[in-house]
C-alpha cells in the first residue's frame, strides 16, 4: 500500500506503449461501486473473492502492465497466475514511506483504525514473503520519483 503501483504502472505502460489496467479500478467497474463500499458491505473476505476473479481474468490478457492491489498476493491461487503468467515487479516501501505516502488521497479500508502504522506493519510482515516468493524483480521505491522507479524498472527488464 502506496508503494506506487498505479502510479509507476501507468508510467511503464505509457512509455513501453502497453495498456494500463488496474484491478482496483476493474473491481470497481464491473462493481458499480468503490472499493470501501465493497469491504464495508461484504468485508474483506467478499473484496478478496471478487479481486480473485478480476486477477485471473486481467492475468490473461496480453501486452499489459497490471498493477494489483495491494492485498492481492494474500491469495495462493493469485500468487500462482501472476507468477506463471507474467513478469511481476514488487514496488517495495518501508512503513515508515507507506505512512507519508497513504496520509492523503484514496479512502484505506484497512487503514480505517486508531493506529495506521501498527496496522501497515503488520501488513507488510505478512505479505512480504509472498510478494517476494513471486517477483522477479524488486525494486525499493522509498524516496523516489515515479520516473526514476520506472527506468530502474525497464533497465532491469531489457
Amino acid at each position: 500500500m502506496g508503494a506506487g503501483k498505479s502510479a509507476v504502472g501507468r508510467y511503464l505502460a505509457r512509455t513501453l506503449h502497453l495498456t494500463f489496467v488496474d484491478s482496483d479500478d476493474e473491481i470497481e467497474s464491473r462493481t458499480g461501486v468503490d472499493i470501501p463500499f465493497i469491504f464495508e458491505k461484504e468485508g474483506e473476505e467478499g473484496f478478496r473473492k471478487r479481486e480473485a476473479i478480476v486477477v485471473d481474468d486481467l492475468s490473461k490478457m496480453d501486452s499489459v502492465v497490471l498493477a494489483t492491489g495491494g492485498g492481492a498476493v494474500i491469495d495462493a491461487g493469485s500468487r500462482s497466475r501472476l507468477g506463471g503468467r507474467g513478469f511481476v515487479v514488487y514496488l517495495y516501501t518501508t512503513v515508515d514511506q507507506q505512512v507519508v505516502r497513504t496520509k492523503k488521497g484514496r479512502e484505506r479500508p484497512l487503514l480505517e483504525n486508531a493506529d495506521p502504522r501498527a496496522r501497515l506493519q503488520e501488513l507488510l510482515d505478512a505479505r512480504d514473503p509472498l510478494y517476494r516468493e513471486i517477483a522477479d524483480l524488486v525494486v525499493e521505491t522509498d524516496g523516489r520519483k515515479v520516473k526514476s522507479v520506472a527506468d530502474e524498472i525497464i533497465e532491469q527488464v531489457s
